[in-house]
């Protein structure tokens, strides 16, 4: 910009003082050894600014030359990124494509020279994984792993994978790398909790269970269900195991989790299998007392004898408001067959026949039928019974 403002300058100059060297032209002698010089004072300065122009030019050409030289080492480099660049864009049409094999290939060759070599190698190792090849998949993420912001996300990937494949026990080992604690990442967290699932590990998905619930990692009908699986499951191992681990799980219970009929029915069992039967219907009538759920009636007759007439006592409360409740009918209907009193029990039958039309109840009445000799009655609920749902 200066140096044309300065030609500007000169020139109108020029322009000003062009008449009065035209009318005094003057003369230039130049002489160099035995050469002499001599000629006008326009054309000499003519010849002074052509002469500078050349030397502008001459300096533009070194520059561009030098320019071309020093850049030229810098093109191989800047070809391959413009090529990651296509190659790169090329995986990404695939994968949305399900282009699973031309994924791979374009993903792989962009991550060479990528501005994001890492998310390249997990595409590519998605294509792969979907292509069921464990060998370049697990090669993929072990260089996208060579990144340190990347390695949590490798294995949590290779971990998703390896479930995905049904190799638990593969899964499992990169699982206690990630480490999962209730500061885990939520991908992490779900990972555990379906790894934990599908290996029946209930021990450790309880302690997972506040993190999954605080950080809302699935439903609340969902988390219940689960929650409620792992309980029933700690508590039937336990029940299985020694009356110390019963104790154990049952303490490690919340107070809300000991009130669930379905996990005191457990623990009722539980207690009667180690001669504890006292314990058991002390607690069975409590929770009789509030309402009686299904899981605690088809608990009892398993649990009560001929002689325990004070929960019979307790159920007889509810003859009016469950009379069409099918599983206060079956209770009753077993602990009248526990007497011996075969009426009573084909009275109760009868009606959870009317309730539930199952075949299994149908087979139970026409038992108790064939008992009392009515045999056409038992007939036809053997009939019945046949053509019922399961």
């Amino acid at each position: 910009m200066i140096k044309t403002l300065a030609y500007v300058v000169i020139i109108l100059i020029g322009f000003c003082i062009s008449p009065f060297i035209i009318g005094n032209t003057g003369y230039i002698y130049i002489a160099a050894g035995d050469y002499q010089i001599e000629t006008s004072l326009v054309f000499g300065l003519l010849g002074l600014i052509l002469f500078y122009a050349a030397l502008q030019i001459v300096e533009w050409l070194i520059i561009f030359l030098l320019n071309i030289i020093i850049h030229s080492r810098y093109l191989p480099d800047r070809w391959r990124k413009q090529a990651a660049k296509k190659h790169t864009l090329q995986g990404a049409l695939a994968l949305a494509e399900e282009d699973w094999p031309s994924a791979e290939k374009a993903m792989s060759k962009g991550a060479a020279k990528g501005e994001l070599p890492a998310l390249n190698l997990f595409a590519a190792a998605r294509a792969a994984h979907h292509q069921h090849n464990s060998q370049a998949r697990d090669q993929y993420l072990a260089q996208a792993a060579e990144d340190p912001l990347a390695q949590t996300a490798a294995r949590t990937s290779k971990t998703r994978y390896l479930i995905q494949q049904g190799q638990l026990a593969e899964a499992r080992i990169e699982l206690q790398l990630l480490n999962p604690t209730s500061k885990s990442k939520t991908p992490v967290l779900k990972l555990a909790l379906d790894l934990y699932q599908l290996q029946g590990d209930w021990q450790a998905l309880k302690l997972l269970l506040p993190a999954i619930k605080k950080r809302q990692i699935v439903t609340d009908e969902i988390f219940n269900n689960i929650e409620q699986q792992t309980n029933i499951a700690l508590l039937t191992a336990a029940t299985e195991s020694n009356e110390q681990d019963l104790e154990k799980c049952w303490h490690w219970l919340s107070k809300t989790e000991r009130s669930q009929p379905t996990l005191i029915a457990i623990y009722a069992r539980g207690l009667c299998q180690y001669e504890r039967k006292k314990d058991a219907l002390k607690l069975l009538s409590k929770s009789l007392k509030v309402e009686p759920s299904n899981s605690i009636l088809s608990a009892l007759p398993h649990i009560l004898d001929a002689d325990d007439d004070e929960i019979r006592k307790l159920l007889q409360r509810y003859q009016q408001t469950h009379e069409h409740d099918a599983g206060y009918q079956v209770c009753l209907a077993k602990l009248a067959m526990q007497k011996r009193d075969t009426k009573v029990a084909k009275e109760h039958w009868t009606k959870v026949c009317d309730v539930s039309p199952l075949r299994q109840h149908w087979l139970a009445l026409a038992q108790v039928q064939e008992q009392l000799g009515e045999n056409t009655a038992a007939l036809q609920s053997y009939r019945k019974a046949a053509n019922a749902s399961e």
